[in-house]
């Protein structure tokens, strides 16, 4: 399923909406999945304040088939995926999925669910927990169940006192 040989990628757009060639950070990736620099580098250009690029959705297809190897996936694959995910669906400023990228990222989400799922099993982590629901409840529909699950738990809390009260 990897797309990173196109040379479509020199013109992708990230979260800063300028060119974001993100294919040196995932190889990156795929050779050093624990490397938090680089999961920093993908958060920072990838997503900014609610705007995602066409880059954003190429590179989670690239991050899932990375994180396929890779049990448990790193939270942060659930995270930058759910994030970038919610940013589409929920801001028309940001750009559709480009066609040429659509049936990778949809696919990409099916394997990405499955190993949600797969991790939610032992998680015990928040992180991982968290933005593994999200996925799930993304994939599923479940867009406003999807962004309460990335919050942390006092976020949660918070707005449930503030609806229901004590």
């Amino acid at each position: 399923m990897s797309i990173l040989d196109d040379e479509r990628w020199s013109g992708l757009r990230g979260g800063y909406k300028v060119i974001y060639d993100a294919r040196p950070a995932l190889r990156a990736l795929a050779f050093r999945y624990d490397d938090r620099s680089v999961w920093d580098d993908l958060w920072n250009e990838l997503h900014h304040q609610g705007d995602v690029g066409d880059a954003s959705y190429a590179a989670v297809v690239e991050i899932v088939r990375i994180s396929e190897g890779h049990a448990p996936a790193y939270w942060g694959a659930y995270g930058l995926a759910a994030t970038i995910e919610e940013a589409r669906l929920l801001d028309d400023r940001n750009p559709p999925v480009p066609r040429w990228i659509e049936p990778h990222y949809k696919a990409a989400w099916r394997t990405l669910v499955h190993l949600a799922l797969r991790d939610l099993a032992t998680a015990t982590d928040d992180e991982t927990v968290n933005c593994a629901l999200a996925v799930v409840a993304l994939y599923r529909g479940r867009f406003n169940l999807g962004r309460m699950a990335m919050c942390a738990e006092d976020e949660r809390a918070e707005m449930l006192r503030d609806y229901f009260g004590r």
